[in-house]
């Protein structure tokens, strides 16, 4: 295993972020963007989405949407057992971006599913096609979760590294584009897309889950275009799409807050769009519908496999598919924001019974922070 050396998170000066505290949003060109975003520490991958947004979002139907399989699944993120914890620790002080917006409407599946909380609008679906397969074979169409977080330019998603990167053929994802509060109820696009679908111009991850697929690195910060809205009509047999803009997606669902080198044991609500099965065959989740799980955060043990030497983890009981979604600390059933804290990564099935019962995500440090202020700073159109 090669050693790793830490690297030290660098305040970004004059824009949105400034020893660790938000500033305000100010009006600022694409150029100036671009000149932010190009200012990145070394250890961060910033990649342009390999279709234009406007060919990535007009390839998805609601059919090619509901026959989408979990990518997850296929790659195996899993561990079986438990040993000595690892050594997550901060690399230096403790930061925080606060959220923006409050989902407070009860609109677009963002129900409540308890007398205590609400599910955030921010939190959705991520769907791609495997690069280097034929798109128009459905066993290319894959899903992952992720959620909307706070941006100068209201434009950002956080989900897991292999959900933007494919460990397999060693590129970019195609056709990639994110629907807040999905929702699998019907074959219309109206019940899927709520919001709006938001398609992907830019990708940020860590140079080490790029270069060596460190699981300590497994998040990702997508710049997404503005959206767009389809309205389904029917012209005898024929099924037409109106296509209207839908504007920016922190504008329409808010953007959950940032937080970065905090305490290792944190009280956090995990969400996403489990559908993956135990390993005992079970399948308890459909994916069609938004889960979540709530608990104590705490460091998990080194895997080899994965080179995951700095994780955190709690109980909960969601499979694949559930990657890529956040983890939230603060959380606020009122508001639906809280605080970006973790991204959904590995499950665990830690006494060996053949049932996951702990996720796992990567200790959000200064490197994490790195990455995500690359895309807190980049415009997109």
């Amino acid at each position: 295993m090669i050693p790793r050396a830490r690297r030290l998170a660098v305040p970004l000066t004059g824009a949105l972020l400034a020893a660790g505290v938000a500033c305000a949003i100010p009006t600022a060109s694409s150029a100036a963007s671009t000149a932010a975003a190009q200012a990145a520490p070394g250890d961060v991958t910033a990649k342009a989405a390999p279709q234009a947004p406007a060919e990535a979002a007009a390839f998805w139907s609601p059919q090619r949407l509901r026959a989408a399989t979990d990518r997850t699944e296929e790659l195996g993120n899993s561990v079986k057992g438990f040993g000595r914890a690892g050594d997550a620790t901060a690399d230096g002080k403790a930061g925080t971006v606060p959220p923006i917006g409050a989902g407070t409407s009860g609109a677009g599946g963002s129900k409540k599913i308890s007398k205590q909380v609400n599910l955030p609008p921010t939190v959705g679906r991520v769907f791609f096609t495997l690069p280097g397969k034929n798109p128009l074979d459905p066993k290319s169409w894959k899903y992952c979760s992720g959620t909307s977080v706070q941006g100068r330019y209201r434009n950002v998603v956080a989900t897991a590294g292999h959900c933007v990167y494919d460990p397999v053929t060693n590129q970019f994802y195609d056709n990639w584009v994110f629907i807040p509060s999905y929702w699998d109820g019907d074959q219309a696009w109206e019940g899927k897309a709520p919001y709006g679908i938001y398609p992907a111009k830019w990708f940020q991850t860590h140079d080490d889950f790029v270069v060596r697929e460190d699981y300590d690195y497994d998040y990702a910060f997508v710049n997404v275009s503005s959206g767009f809205k389809l309205t389904q009509t029917r012209d005898g047999d024929v099924t037409r799409y109106a296509r209207t803009p839908a504007g920016r997606l922190g504008d329409n669902v808010g953007g959950q807050g940032f937080t970065w080198n905090r305490s290792t044991k944190v009280k956090v609500f995990a969400f996403g769009y489990p559908a993956g099965p135990h390993p005992d065959g079970d399948r308890p989740f459909t994916g069609r519908t938004m889960k979540w799980c709530y608990g104590l955060s705490a460091p998990m043990p080194a895997v080899p496999k994965y080179d995951i030497q700095e994780h955190l983890g709690f109980s909960c009981g969601m499979t694949s598919g559930a990657s890529g979604g956040p983890w939230l600390m603060g959380y606020k059933s009122a508001t639906r924001m809280g605080y970006l804290n973790g991204i959904s990564s590995v499950a665990w099935d830690t006494d060996g019974n053949d049932r996951y019962d702990r996720i796992s995500s990567p200790y959000f440090n200064g490197e994490t922070y790195d990455v995500y202020r690359v895309a807190a700073n980049r415009w997109t159109q």
